[in-house]
């Protein structure tokens, strides 16, 4: 006889079991870790348990991100979906979302996100797929080109990041699907995301911090995955993507993917960053309403220079 399966919120008993689970479907020990670091995860963290052990699990976290009229939103973000091998094709994960939903609701969520390469199984449990687009292309020609007088433009791998959080504040003050970010997410979730072999550069003028570019090497291969400068400063982003073009010079890199979104100074330094740019596009995102309706997600989503950053992945 198959023993039954429960839905329900996880315990601290369900711990082991639930790390084996991520285990099996993840390769990424951040995802242990990001979980780790939320004290209130265990009542967020809905699990399928047969014979006392974990076999599906999702998790969400309340975010606050910018909608497209000014405002900021709740938002529950889903991550760490998971289930075993042995019971995939049962449903598990549907059930636990629609305890998760029902909590999102609970907690004041106006609308639900998620990114997955796997669409199909979230359709049915009410979201729907947004798409982002960025540039990619060669690299622009590397320049000997100095900053000007007063700028300093270096990987600064020591860096603290309490010192960007500024800057990325007020280059997405007005940003729709950006999340607002809190001290706890430049302690923990930045670090985790943009750590080695991600490169932090960063642009300070006369030793203030006036821009910042994340950038991930590969062989024959950069991805830009976040930039930002001040708003009296925009001058930071073309000293930023000239060393982004130095650099990819240097490493015999050929391609650029600048995961970056439509934003009139990003749109005016791109030319020192990519040569003969095409359209690339994400569709990964999805979201459904929760308190909100399915019109004010539309606006989010569709609005110019609406963009999540992979930092504020979960």
């Amino acid at each position: 006889m198959t023993a039954p399966v429960a839905y329900r919120p996880a315990t601290a008993a369900d711990v082991p079991s639930l790390h084996a689970t991520w285990a099996e479907a993840f390769d990424d020990a951040h995802v242990v870790r990001l979980w780790s670091g939320d004290p209130g995860r265990l009542p967020r963290t809905f699990v399928a348990v047969q014979a006392g052990t974990v076999v599906a699990a999702v998790y969400y976290l309340p975010r606050r991100i910018r909608d497209a009229a000014g405002g900021v939103d709740l938002v529950g973000g889903v991550a760490n979906v998971a289930t075993r091998v042995r019971a995939r094709g049962r449903g598990h994960v549907r059930r636990l979302l629609d305890l998760a939903v029902t909590a999102m609701a609970a907690d004041g969520c106006a609308w639900s996100l998620l990114f997955t390469g796997t669409p199909g199984v979230y359709a049915s449990s009410g979201y729907r797929p947004f798409t982002l687009r960025y540039p990619t292309g060669r690299p622009a020609a590397a320049t000997a080109t100095a900053p000007p007088a007063g700028w300093t433009v270096r990987a600064e791998p020591g860096v603290d990041w309490a010192e960007l959080a500024p800057v990325h504040a007020a280059f997405n003050a007005d940003r729709p699907l950006s999340t607002v970010r809190a001290a706890d997410d430049w302690r923990l979730r930045v670090p985790v995301w943009y750590s080695p072999p991600t490169e932090l550069l960063v642009a300070r003028h006369r030793g203030r911090v006036a821009g910042y570019l994340a950038a991930h090497w590969a062989p024959g291969r950069v991805r830009v995955v976040e930039t930002a400068a001040l708003p009296d400063r925009p001058d930071a982003l073309p000293a930023l993507f000239r060393a982004v073009a130095r650099a990819a010079a240097a490493r015999d890199v050929r391609h650029c993917v600048a995961r970056l979104p439509a934003d009139p100074a990003i749109d005016a330094a791109l030319p020192c960053l990519l040569v003969a740019p095409v359209v690339e596009a994400d569709t990964t995102g999805m979201v459904r309403p929760i308190h909100a309706t399915p019109d004010h997600l539309a606006a989010i989503t569709a609005a110019p220079g609406a963009f999540h950053w992979p930092a504020d992945y979960l």
